[in-house]
């Protein structure tokens, strides 16, 4: 992908924040990165167009598989120098409690990194870092610098 080159030829090629600004979906969800010890911490305050069930109101399904998904792939690159973006192989969300109308954050861990794969787990959550309101797990294709 351009844009990871890009990154790298301005000298921002670690720059998570210039990654999701240059994402129109992330944009569009408000997607924010803030970085906290060894990895990230992905923010997603919250808006009202993001809401899927008004009457709790709880925030869409899809924006917490979005950000789910969005959070692993942005520790993969913030972990490792990728020639690409990470390619989702495979991804399994648990939906474990409403997301309501209240700032959801999320935190992923690389389980296993190799050459070409790398297993994630995901954890999304809003008032208690204990009570996720999501998990998921996913596979990603990676493609190092040194390859073609």
């Amino acid at each position: 992908m351009k844009l990871l080159q890009a990154l790298r030829d301005e000298g921002r090629g670690q720059d998570i924040d210039a990654l999701v600004a240059a994402i129109p979906y992330a944009q569009f969800l408000g997607l924010q990165v803030d970085r906290q010890g060894d990895g990230i911490v992905t923010v997603l305050p919250f808006q009202q167009h993001l809401v899927g069930n008004v009457n709790l109101p709880a925030i869409h399904g899809g924006a917490v598989g979005a950000m789910l998904e969005m959070t692993a792939v942005l520790q993969l690159l913030y972990d490792t120098a990728c020639a690409h973006l990470p390619k989702t192989v495979d991804v399994s969300f648990d939906y474990l409690r409403s997301a309501r109308a209240k700032t959801t954050y999320g935190r992923a861990i690389v389980t296993r990194h190799g050459r070409r794969v790398a297993n994630v787990r995901v954890e999304l959550w809003q008032d208690n870092r204990n009570k996720p309101v999501a998990a998921g797990h996913g596979h990603f294709l990676l493609s190092p610098l040194d390859s073609t």
